[in-house]
């Protein structure tokens, strides 16, 4: 290999922009993950447009780590694709990596790897809210604008480019079921934008500093990980949640709680009684803007604003980096 190639590998893990329906007009009912990596990438780079100077000097190395739909990601995926990234980035001509992902639990991935890889490089992931044999199929640009971003960006980060924006994975949630803009970054906004291979990042854009929760090489294999669930706030909103799952052995609950971290008082209780148990608790908030502000009402521990999915997967790496510690 010359000495002036640099490489960008991808892994496909499957999802929409893996996926295929039965006709080309068909682009919401389809299955997802039948496409493998290397197809994905041949559509992204075989457009008549000519690549960007950056990406003249770039090698592109596809791996297919998984082919399923993302509401089925578990555990394991995510430690074999954990090992994966931190594998490819290591290698010294490797400049950066794109990961294919489904878009439903996207930002739950892109959050994880952000907490468990520790690497000067970046991490790009990206999607499809359309099938791949769809007429007007978004993934192929989704890929191609990734792979422009991966090749631009220097640093440490994990992103996710979509629909010609730029997110981080600190922020970024899908709010739309449907629609091919489908993920928002709330009060913090998009990172940047891509459009037509150029990329442009927001001058407002205050860029997190990496936090690593346990590194990668520390994950226990998927069995080993300990049981967290979210339970919410709601109307009528009682104890027999918490205290099933907590009599059902649950290790942590993440508390999507109503406003500014509201629970009810029934609800309340349960969650106290579950903390006494040596349950882990952690407070959010069901409001998809803005940070739970802890007040003396607070019982339970709210930190920053990530939604609730999100302050699962930290939950999680937590308890798993607290059993290693003792």
């Amino acid at each position: 290999m010359q000495a002036n190639i640099q490489k960008i590998v991808v892994l496909g893990t499957g999802g929409t922009i893996a996926g295929e329906s039965e006709s080309a007009d068909e682009g919401l009912s389809y299955k997802a993950a039948q496409r493998g990596i290397g197809d994905l990438l041949k559509s992204a780079i075989s457009t008549k447009l000519p690549w960007p100077e950056a990406m003249s000097v770039c090698q592109f190395e596809a791996e297919q780590v998984a082919q399923l739909d993302s509401k089925d990601m578990d555990f394991e995926t995510w430690t074999l694709m954990a090992k994966r990234c931190d594998h490819w980035l290591a290698q010294d001509d490797v400049v950066a990596l794109v990961v294919t992902h489904g878009t439903d639990t996207l930002e739950e991935t892109a959050y994880f790897l952000s907490q468990v890889i520790e690497h000067s490089k970046p991490i790009v992931l990206t999607c499809a809210m359309r099938p791949a044999n769809f007429k007007d199929a978004d993934g192929p640009q989704n890929l191609r604008d990734a792979l422009v971003v991966a090749a631009s960006t220097k640093g440490p980060g994990v992103w996710l480019v979509a629909a010609g924006e730029i997110h981080h994975s600190e922020f970024v949630q899908k709010v739309h079921p449907t629609r091919l803009n489908a993920f928002d970054s709330g009060e913090t906004g998009a990172a940047g934008s891509v459009q037509n291979d150029k990329v442009q990042w927001f001058e407002n854009f205050q860029k997190p500093l990496p936090n690593l929760r346990l590194h990668v090489a520390h994950l226990p294999l998927a069995a080993q990980w300990p049981w967290v669930e979210i339970v919410m706030n709601h109307v009528n909103a009682g104890h027999q949640h918490a205290d099933a799952l907590v009599n059902a052995g649950v290790q942590g609950l993440v508390i999507a709680g109503t406003g500014n971290g509201s629970v009810s008082s029934k609800m309340k209780e349960s969650l106290v009684r579950a903390q006494i148990a040596k349950v882990q608790i952690r407070l959010s908030s069901r409001c998809n803007q803005g940070a739970v502000i802890p007040t003396s009402s607070h019982v339970f521990d709210a930190k920053g604003a990530l939604s609730p999915a999100k302050t699962r997967v930290a939950l999680l790496l937590d308890i798993m980096s607290e059993r290693q510690s003792h």
